[in-house]
């Protein structure tokens, strides 16, 4: 399960929702700039006020960041 925590004008954000639609990935969107449960559950798992937050399966990856996403996603 892929969950990304976003803002709409976060460009790191949109290449990752761009990446994961690349691959056909499914994957939950929370806009935390208007769903504050979705900030805070981000903020209480993270300590992180900044996005994107991508959580597979369990895993943390705070940015975009290609490498670890893909090594979590076992690509």
């Amino acid at each position: 399960m892929i969950k990304i925590y976003s803002t709409p004008s976060c460009p790191y954000c949109q290449m990752a929702k761009d990446f994961f639609d690349e691959k056909g990935l499914e994957y939950e969107d929370f806009n935390v700039a208007i769903d504050e449960k979705a900030r805070e559950e981000m903020i209480q798992k993270t300590g992180q006020l900044g996005v994107p937050v991508i959580e597979i399966n369990g895993n943390i990856v705070i940015g975009f960041n290609r490498e670890e996403i893909e090594k979590y996603l076992n690509l």
